[in-house]
């Protein structure tokens, strides 16, 4: 098992992309903690996993304070007395033009989107140093990368922040042993962006950008952060790593 013994903690965990990222984690032998704000989600993705035979545990989280990251935290201390990996996974995309965004919806965004991370990281680095090191991954995007086309500004700018947040923490905290690398998805097929989908025109101009022909799923994305998280990705460090079937490639 790829993670036997590791204790990892997946903010936004309770469903979609985290929840899947939590059932691999789990799958290769991770003790794994659920932070979200859906504790009825979180709950029955905690089930889902036990059921298997994995380890799990829901903390409500608040990715936007402190607080509740420091007390996230401690519960895992406590819990399982170590953290191996943090992946910083929640986020949230307010489809606003710029010309038209609401200073409301912009802060909205770089709370949980920037913020969000930033805290974290900062609550993560003591734990994880306290037990030799490990491994921090962020969840940001293909417009973390690059302008994209079908995207709003705001979104892009958070996840712009999320690239050089990891490889501001991966140069200044390598030598702890704690590595920090980001994910780059492009469009994955969610079931909320199935709802966007309903339109064929706007699917098929998303699968149209990818040259593998097909949106991204999310065992895709979760086989790529458990790769990072795992000692397999020992020597990567600061690495952009897009999972999005050679969109930014072109």
């Amino acid at each position: 098992m790829r993670l036997k013994n590791k204790t990892a903690l997946i903010s936004g965990g309770a469903q979609g992309l985290g929840a899947a990222m939590a059932k691999r984690f789990a799958e290769e032998g991770a003790f794994v903690f659920i932070g979200d704000l859906k504790a009825e989600a979180g709950g029955e993705t905690v089930d889902e996993i036990k059921k298997k035979g994995g380890r799990a545990f829901f903390i409500s989280l608040d990715v936007t304070g402190d607080a509740s990251w420091k007390a996230a935290m401690e519960a895992v201390e406590k819990e399982a007395g170590r953290l191996d990996i943090l992946v910083n996974n929640a986020g949230i995309n307010i489809r606003e033009p710029i010309e038209v965004m609401k200073v409301e919806s912009l802060d909205a965004m770089l709370a949980v989107n920037v913020k969000g991370p930033f805290l974290g990281v900062k609550h993560a680095i003591p734990l994880l140093r306290r037990g030799g090191g490990g491994s921090i991954i962020n969840i940001s995007s293909v417009c973390g990368l690059i302008g994209h086309a079908y995207t709003t500004e705001a979104y892009t700018v958070t996840k712009g922040a999320v690239t050089l947040l990891t490889k501001s923490i991966a140069v200044r905290y390598a030598k702890d042993n704690i590595r920090c690398n980001s994910i780059h998805p492009s469009t994955v097929d969610t079931p909320l962006m199935q709802q966007l989908f309903k339109d064929p025109a706007r699917k098929a101009e998303r699968i149209g950008e990818v040259p593998l022909g097909r949106l991204a799923t999310d065992l895709d994305v979760a086989n790529a952060v458990l790769f990072l998280a795992s000692d397999e990705a020992a020597f990567l460090n600061g690495v952009a790593l897009p999972v999005d079937g050679g969109t930014t490639a072109d």
